[in-house]
């Protein structure tokens, strides 16, 4: 089973002024001759850290990650002002004239996969290919799933401390109920609800629950983001049209794509990849037979670095 590559430097930071508001985190690493691969983290309102940069050869990509928009190293933390998708898709577009890529590969796995897919089908002639991973499609009923009827039956343990938190006659639209709050002027109600929130999608997040992971979302710095900024999208319906991403599929029909899902991920149910899969012809799915919804998880890096390194051959070939 491979493993994540060795932890590397960037070669090169930047702060990239995307608004007269916000201005972005990114770094370049690896290979700057190599083939440009993005890496679109989740959330919305998540961040990259080191690992961000270990699923590729370094010898043969041009690794680029960043923070998007009021989340991770990106200024002004938790700011909801001027932050939808639209920008954000706009935000990668500035990235790569910035950086003078031509064509590149995007690499973004849940919020992250709806991100690219958007980024790629109004901008399919600067996508080399994609490799994506624990699909979101962003519709209404796979924000449904997570927030009101679904995961919460796996998880009923967790899901009565994620109520508890909202008094029983708010708890008919959680999403809305816990966006009051995290845009309160309360700080101890907020900082409440941002842990609760964000150990909420931690619980759902692996097969085998983990220490770690819920320690990362739950640290006051990432909840805070996190929870601000995924309710923000939320109670705007992700600020996209209901089932955008499958009706324009087309557009990228030809574009190769790596899809890589766990067969138990409770965040983001394994329907979604095969919807998508059908739907596009030159997309590979990789079901990953004992792994949730995390990239950390072992069959899922396995699986992650095997699709980088079949994008990477695919492209010599062509």
């Amino acid at each position: 089973m491979l493993v994540l590559f060795p932890e590397i430097k960037p070669f090169k930071r930047h702060q990239l002024k995307v608004s007269d508001l916000h201005e972005l985190y990114l770094d370049e690493a690896g290979n700057v001759d190599g083939i440009p691969i993005l890496f679109v983290h989740g959330g919305p309102g998540a961040a990259c850290d080191g690992s961000s940069r270990r699923f590729y050869d370094p010898q043969l990509y041009h690794i680029i990650t960043f923070d998007q928009r009021g989340c991770g190293r990106s200024t002004p933390h938790g700011e909801l002002e001027q932050n939808s998708t639209q920008e954000l898709v706009e935000d990668m577009e500035r990235i790569r004239q910035h950086l003078g890529v031509d064509r590149w590969v995007l690499f973004g796995g849940s919020w992250g996969s709806t991100l690219s897919l958007l980024y790629a089908q109004k901008y399919p002639d600067r996508v080399l290919g994609l490799v994506l991973r624990g699909i979101f499609l962003c519709r209404r009923q796979d924000m449904d799933w997570l927030y009101k009827d679904g995961a919460n039956r796996v998880f009923p343990d967790f899901w009565d401390e994620f109520v508890k938190t909202i008094p029983d006659s708010e708890r008919e639209d959680l999403v809305a109920s816990y966006h009051r709050r995290l845009t309160g002027e309360d700080e101890l109600a907020r900082m409440a609800a941002a842990k609760a929130w964000s150990a909420w999608e931690g619980n759902c997040s692996k097969l085998r629950p983990s220490a770690e992971a819920m320690a990362k979302f739950t640290k006051v710095h990432n909840a805070l983001a996190l929870s601000r900024i995924e309710t923000h999208y939320f109670v705007n319906d992700g600020f996209v049209e209901d089932n955008q991403v499958l009706m324009n599929m087309a557009a990228i029909a030809e574009i190769p794509g790596q899809i890589v899902h766990g067969r138990y991920d409770m965040v983001c149910p394994l329907s979604q990849a095969l919807e998508l899969h059908r739907l596009w012809p030159a997309s590979e799915l990789h079901i990953v037979r004992d792994a949730g919804h995390s990239a950390s998880e072992p069959g899922t890096v396995d699986a992650l670095i095997r699709a980088t390194a079949n994008m990477a051959k695919l492209l010599e070939r062509q």
